[in-house]
């Protein structure tokens, strides 16, 4: 680390270099007005850096940030960023350099304890006017098979019977909109910031649902008068480890906890807050009545891009998505694969048409400075292929046009959860279900249909002849021949599955 490197918080902020840019507003006058639910890298870089935008600008300064968190390593969070004053450095991260910023717009975070009793309160509070969550795409109890909202899920049902000291999110928000309720003390927004086509549709259902198995008479209520606004939410964010400490470090910063980002930032969001909203269209948000267009190119482009980079990358050991890009077979696959099978099925917004999309986020993904690993992204594969790459592949087959590269993505994935690289090197669980996977990938290798039998994740695509027979054949030949002489064979022809 850098001998000069200074530790963040409030009384250093002036011991840093002129040049990195910091909070102009005094964080002692700031009052909250959001509580958000999992302060990961995203957050931090995303909603937090837009309201900091406000805040620098002379406003939304009853608008600040309340950190909080349901699992155990949300207190590890707390504790790094407690010890900084909840100071964040965030690093741009661009192919020509590097340059630093530090947000100041959070400015507490809640205790992490069981019953959620701290954050149930903090949400009770009238000045909170919004409760936004980044909880992944994982993360709100929907049955990836059906795509509805799953009430026997463990801690569902547990929050049901036990909805004063709840273990979910959604718990706690219902929790605290009762006692709201009650007090007469009105509504606030829950805001989804998740990767999610239409998020905040999901974010309804799930509260909703949950709220019904206790409440019915506030859920009621809540449907009556809480709004959910869907939005999308576009940044690349690396997972933080030594290499981003160190990056804060040459810029003398030291930071436990230290962001880095691509040059890049979208939020479209559609205007329905119950309780009033910052004014973060003035800093580069969009607020529309159409989110739905927007979120269906970025997630079908981008998300579903990085589910056809991701398995191949691991199984040939490719560490980041920009080495990915860099190695010709496997980008040569992405591309084919995002110009005849994913941009067919995405319509144009204003501004931007679904062709130049995919260039732009070509691009992004080629960018050498991003560190953005390949295991990162294919995390929760289970969730991930079923929110992201199975739309389009149902869209595909209904139009009758290809989806041979798609299946190829599906028999990629089946193989790396077999769990050993190409070059004999093991791959560490990356999903929440990675036991299951393994057991049905192991299977898969004699027997393909094995694996489109996970009837939660396929549904009724494992009875589509062509879409099974096109998997069959791509698993087959992976396991024969490699991944490399798949990804050559696609890239090389133009046959329909």
């Amino acid at each position: 680390m850098t001998k000069n490197a200074v530790p963040l918080n409030r009384e250093n902020l002036t011991e840093l270099s002129p040049d990195i840019p910091r909070p102009t507003y005094s964080r002692e006058d700031l009052s909250p007005g959001i509580v958000h639910i999992g302060v990961g890298n995203f957050h931090r870089a995303h909603q937090a850096w837009y309201l900091h935008r406000l805040m620098n600008d002379g406003r939304a300064r009853d608008w600040a940030i309340i950190g909080a968190g349901v699992r155990g390593g949300d207190a590890v969070m707390r504790e790094k960023l407690a010890a900084q004053d909840h100071l964040t450095t965030l690093i741009e991260l661009r192919p020509d350099g590097t340059s630093a910023e530090i947000c100041g717009s959070m400015i507490d975070f809640l205790p992490v304890e069981s019953g959620n009793a701290a954050l149930i309160a903090q949400m009770a509070d009238p000045a909170i006017r919004i409760v936004s969550l980044t909880v992944t795409e994982g993360g709100y109890f929907v049955n990836p098979g059906t795509g509805a909202f799953d009430p026997a899920h463990p801690d569902i049902v547990f929050d049901a019977e036990t909805p004063e000291a709840p273990r979910t999110a959604f718990g706690a928000i219902i929790a605290a909109l009762r006692i709201r309720r009650d007090a007469g003390l009105g509504p606030f927004a829950v805001q989804s910031c998740d990767n999610l086509r239409g998020n905040g549709d999901i974010t309804r259902d799930t509260v909703l649902g949950l709220a019904r198995l206790s409440d019915p008479e506030l859920a009621e209520w809540i449907a009556r008068e809480c709004t959910f606004p869907n939005s999308m939410v576009d940044c690349i964010v690396p997972a933080t480890g030594s290499a981003e400490i160190a990056a804060a470090a040459a810029f003398g910063i030291r930071d436990a906890a230290p962001v880095t980002h691509e040059p890049f930032r979208q939020w479209v969001i559609e205007d329905r807050f119950c309780a009033g909203r910052p004014e973060w269209d003035t800093v580069g948000a969009t607020f529309t009545g159409d989110v739905h267009s927007y979120e269906t190119m970025k997630i079908r482009i981008l998300n579903a891009g990085h589910q056809v980079l991701a398995n191949a990358g691991e199984l040939l050991s490719l560490a980041t998505i920009a080495d990915c890009m860099a190695d010709a077979d496997v980008s040569a696959f992405w591309r084919k694969v995002e110009l005849e099978e994913i941009v067919p099925h995405v319509a144009d917004v204003p501004g931007m048409t679904a062709p130049d999309y995919a260039k732009l986020i070509e691009a992004r993904f080629a960018n050498p400075a991003i560190r953005d690993t390949t295991r990162r992204v294919a995390f929760d594969g289970s969730s991930r292929h079923a929110g992201f790459v199975l739309p389009v592949l149902r869209d595909g087959l209904g139009a009758g046009t290809s989806i041979s590269g798609l299946a190829l993505v599906e028999a990629l994935w089946a193989r790396m959860c077999a769990g050993q690289r190409e070059d004999g090197s093991q791959i560490e669980p990356n999903d929440p279900f990675w036991d299951a996977l393994i057991t049905r990938a192991e299977a898969a290798r004699q027997r393909p249909e094995a694996w489109l039998e996970q009837d939660q994740i396929y549904g009724a695509l494992a009875q589509d002849a062509r879409f099974v027979q096109a998997f069959g054949r791509w698993l087959t030949l992976i396991w024969q021949e490699g991944t490399r002489a798949a990804l050559r064979r696609y890239a090389g022809s133009d046959t329909a599955a």
